[in-house]
């Protein structure tokens, strides 16, 4: 028997989307961050990508995806500051 896959909807693109940027900005499954694994190039293309959703998805979003998009927006970028702040002082 094979596990079968998340429902494919808004929501979980949109979370999709946000996982990369944070993987991308090193943080682990546990929310720990690990310099080895940023990428911040690849982690503003994620950021990038969630807002040209904000913009290509408006007036289409349930107040749910709405909600969840603008959170993963406003967390996506306060860790990509402090990652890049981590980065480039080191």
């Amino acid at each position: 028997m094979t596990p079968e896959s998340p429902k494919l909807d808004l929501t979980t693109f949109f979370l999709s989307v946000g996982s990369s940027a944070l993987m991308a900005l090193g943080m682990n499954p546990k929310g720990e961050f690990e310099k080895k694994n940023a990428n911040l190039q690849l982690a503003r293309h994620n950021i990038d990508l969630l807002e040209l959703l904000v913009e290509k998805t408006k007036g289409n979003r349930t107040s749910d995806e709405d909600r969840l998009l603008q959170q993963l927006l406003f967390e996506t970028r306060m860790r990509y500051v402090e990652v890049q702040k981590k980065v480039e002082g080191a």
